[in-house]
């Protein structure tokens, strides 16, 4: 967790406690770093083998898909990024690296919500639905994996009259 001391972490991480601030001057620093390098990972994750110049209902599956083998694949990484998403640790600057990761699939959600019932609302706000409907898909996914399949289309399905009508 974030409350982990350093000395734990550079454990965990193979080194000593002492090399670890030789990459970092802070716990802080770390963090952000960290949390910078998690969200970069997931959006290059999800936008791998994005079809260029299908239509949006076809990528944002897509995007999908591949944003829940990201989650899927890794637990752990997905547990610190949702730890990280509400540290105060974590900058302004950080957080505006991190979204700077995004700025392909924000235009892709924006074409996708132009005549749905969220055309009028801040992206933010569409982004907070989504990332709540994927979660929850994303957690029953894991508790049951022979369901997968049927829960992240009912999860999609769901996710895609919430943006799009």
């Amino acid at each position: 967790g974030l409350g982990a001391p350093t000395a734990v972490i550079a454990k965990e991480a193979g080194v000593s406690n002492g090399s670890l601030f030789g990459y970092f001057d802070t716990k802080a620093v770390l963090l952000n770093e960290l949390y910078v390098a998690l969200k970069t990972d997931m959006a290059a994750s999800a936008t791998a083998g994005l079809p260029a110049g299908g239509e949006p209902r076809e990528q944002v599956r897509h995007l999908w898909t591949q944003w829940q083998g990201w989650a899927t694949a890794d637990p752990a990484e997905r547990r610190a990024l949702a730890q990280l998403d509400v540290a105060d640790d974590i900058t302004a600057a950080s957080h505006q690296a991190a979204s700077s990761a995004f700025t392909g699939i924000a235009g892709l959600l924006e074409r996708s919500r132009a005549g749905g019932p969220m055309r009028d609302v801040p992206l933010g706000f569409v982004l907070t639905l989504m990332t709540a409907i994927a979660d929850a898909a994303i957690d029953e996914i894991l508790r049951d994996p022979a369901e997968a399949d049927a829960r992240s289309g009912v999860a999609f399905d769901a996710l895609w009259r919430v943006i799009a009508g």
